[in-house]
């Protein structure tokens, strides 16, 4: 009888566990938690979670990896949550696992990337900014400074949200030049000061990351001795790049409120799951520029992981 008792708890607790482990809404990204930007998604998720009583879970694969993330949102759709809200940076990749969700019955809702293609894949609507847009109006901005030859630093070439920037980029600004990198700083900063070195006429410079990539383009033009010579601008935000801004050392920086990405799709779905609510169409989070003005307000939400 003691054995059968102790076996009834066992499965008691395994069902409990189980219970706990459930989530309703997953939410499934390109992007690790660790990095910077993706950090500030994750807080939006949770924050999101909290306000709404909802179990959230965020997922990512350990490196850039589109097998891995298809294979996270097929796990995703095993579970049958009530909600999934997904990134899209290779809709050919992804494309499959997103429409057995939505085949599944599960609502989806695109974030951050794939704005392009959310629709088509079955998505309800999608949260971000226009890639493209949003790098044409960098181009543009930099061009009215004075800036003639400029350098788009691609840490992830093949994202095609990345390289939709790039592309706005050079619409907008004109003479571009694509410089790939990693995702490591220490090799952003080395190229850079290697382009800098090999081209003198560069004065304009526009990352796609702002810790991994935009604050080592400010420290290459500063050992390269070029302060003052070189503008440089990029795309999201963090502390050291904003302090750079309102020192004078950055030019602006392109705020997508990537917190409200990770916030809003979680709030809508559970809004959804509640009420059967659901906005019309797309929700915009950007692009916002943050300049040398409006920097410093800033500095302290993104030390906050806000912004």
């Amino acid at each position: 009888m003691k054995l059968k008792f102790k076996a009834m708890l066992a499965a008691t607790a395994l069902a409990v566990s189980t219970l706990a482990a459930h989530a309703d809404i997953i939410v499934v990204t390109h992007g690790q938690a660790s990095d910077p930007f993706w950090s500030v998604v994750k807080n939006g998720v949770a924050e999101a979670g909290k306000d709404l009583g909802v179990k959230v879970d965020y997922r990512a694969p350990e490196t850039f990896d589109m097998v891995a993330m298809a294979q996270l949102i097929d796990a995703a759709v095993n579970q049958k949550p009530e909600g999934l809200v997904v990134s899209i940076p290779d809709a050919d990749a992804l494309g499959p696992s997103i429409q057995k969700a939505v085949a599944a019955g599960i609502p989806v809702i695109s974030m951050n990337s794939g704005s392009d293609v959310s629709k088509k894949l079955g998505a309800l609507l999608h949260v971000g900014q226009s890639e493209y847009d949003a790098g044409k109006a960098a181009g543009e901005k930099l061009k009215t400074m004075g800036a003639k030859k400029g350098l788009c630093v691609n840490q992830e070439v093949g994202n095609v949200s990345l390289d939709l920037r790039c592309k706005g980029f050079t619409d907008g600004f004109g003479a571009v030049t694509v410089l790939p990198t990693s995702n490591d700083p220490a090799d952003v900063k080395a190229k850079v000061k290697a382009a800098l070195a090999s081209d003198p006429a560069i004065d304009a410079i526009l990352t796609l990351n702002a810790s991994l990539a935009g604050e080592p383009a400010v420290a290459a033009v500063s050992e390269s001795g070029m302060d003052g010579k070189v503008n440089v601008a990029t795309f999201d935000l963090s502390a050291g790049f904003l302090q750079a801004v309102a020192d004078g050392k950055a030019a602006f920086a392109i705020d997508q409120q990537q917190f409200l990405q990770g916030y809003l799709p979680v709030a809508f779905l559970a809004l959804h799951s509640k009420y059967g609510l659901m906005p019309g169409g797309d929700v915009p989070s950007g692009p916002n520029l943050v300049t040398k003005d409006s920097a410093a307000k800033v500095v302290e939400l993104s030390a906050k992981g806000i912004r």
